[in-house]
This record gives structure tokens, sequence and C-alpha cells, in this order.
């Protein structure tokens, strides 16, 4: 790569790298388009995933107290068990497909939370209302999402959509809710990286990139942080449902 794609590939990590920095989420799915078009494939996906990595590790030592563990084994255990199967998909079904069937599925997610977030205290009453009947009645159908969240983590690096639906009912508080999703994403990527140093994915131009973006990363980090303990509870809410609307928009790309 040269001098100009390794900045151009650094901007996009800062960006998105402060979005996740905020909310926990979102990194992978919003900087993967850019970075393919940037780095291509197979050196895109193994930065990103150590990248994302050492971002939630960061989070999760600052936060380690708000960790939620009881969710986090839930979440964990659930996501885990669908691994495999998205490894295995991301080899056997197209690409596009998948990536079309997830990404109309957050933006119809994304548009409805958004319109109860902006909408009367009276809707946002009856939503809470409906979805409290939901976990308590069909609590199955969250655990699915947990599944599916495997799956797509499996096979895009990117399964938080699913999750986070799931987290956004069980951790109301915003620094819960962020420092549980990290503490997943610290052991689901952490397997993902075992698996690119066996495979030999990680060779000499990931490395490289990975080490020059680092700057990119830390500030994109450490201004995340910043607004995250700035910002307003309701505000994060609009804003974890901004971030997948656009992450079911890129996924559409």
């Amino acid at each position: 790569m040269d001098v100009l794609s390794v900045v151009l590939f650094g901007i996009v990590v800062l960006a998105t790298h402060f979005m996740e920095g905020i909310t926990g989420f979102g990194c992978t799915v919003l900087a993967l388009p850019f970075c393919i078009a940037l780095a291509g494939i197979n050196v895109a996906v193994p930065v990103l995933i150590v990248l994302a990595w050492l971002l939630c590790f960061y989070i999760v030592v600052i936060d380690f107290k708000k960790i939620i563990w009881k969710e986090y084994i839930k979440i964990i255990s659930f996501v885990i068990l669908g691994l495999p199967i998205g490894m295995w998909l991301f080899t056997s079904m197209p690409e596009k497909v998948l990536k079309t069937m997830l990404g109309v599925f957050m933006i119809v997610v994304a548009l409805r939370g958004l319109y109860i977030s902006y909408g009367s205290k009276h809707e946002k009453t009856n939503a809470n209302n409906d979805m409290n009947k939901m976990t308590k009645v069909k609590k199955y159908l969250l655990n699915v999402l947990l599944f599916l969240g495997g799956i797509m983590h499996g096979a895009f690096s990117s399964g938080g959509p699913f999750v986070v639906i799931y987290a956004s009912l069980a951790l109301p508080d915003k620094s819960n809710f962020r420092a549980t999703l990290c503490a997943m994403w610290v052991t689901l990527n952490l397997i993902m990286i075992f698996n690119n140093i066996r495979t030999g994915v990680m060779a000499g131009p990931v490395l490289d990139l990975i080490f020059w973006t680092l700057p990119f990363l830390a500030a994109g980090t450490l201004l995340g942080n910043y607004a995250h303990n700035n910002i307003k509870g309701e505000t994060f809410i609009k804003l974890v449902y901004i971030v997948l609307l656009l992450s079911g928009i890129f996924m559409l790309k």
C-alpha cells in the first residue's frame, strides 16, 4: 500500500473506532466497505479484527466493574454456538445473499428504534411494555438472536447488530451496555485472531498495516471514550440505532 492509502485507511479507522468507542459496537461493519476498497479483503478483515480487539480490550480494562457478567456469559454462550456455523456458511453460501438479508433486517430494526426514540412518551411507554412482555413470554426468541449473531460474526466478523438488539433490552444503562459488549468482542475476536494466526493470515502486509494504523486507533478510542462519558442516556440510545442503521446500509453495498 502507498502512503496515501495507508493514511485514508487510518482515517476510516479513526472515524469508525470513535463510533465504537461511544457505543461498544459497529466499527468493523462500518469500516469494511472502505477498508476493503483500500487494502483488499484478505488484508482489511484481519487488520480490523485486531484493531477492534485492541479497542475493546482497552474499554474492558477501564470499565471492568461495569461488565454485567451474567449477561456476558449468556451472550457469549449462544454466540459461540453460532460461530462455527458462520465460518462454514462463509465458504458455502453466496456472500451477497447473507449480507442482503442481514442488512434489511438491521435497517428495519433501526428505523423502528429511531421512530420510538423520537416519538412521544406515550409511544415509548407502549413500546417498552411490548418489549417487557416479549422478554418474559418469548425469551427464547432473544436467545435465537444471539445465536444468529454468532453465525454472522463467524461469517463476516460483524454479528454485532443481532447482539445489540438483545443487549438494548437486557442492558439499558449505557456503560453496562458498552462494557459488556466489549467483553464479548474481546473473547470472540481473540478466537478469530488465533484462527488467523493458525491459517497464516497474519502475514507481513497485515502486521505492517496494523502498526501504521495504531495512532489512528488510539485517537479514535480516546475521543470515543470521552464522548461516551459525556453523552446523555437518551442520546446514546438514538446513536445506537443510527449506527445500526448505517451498518445495515453498508451491508447492502
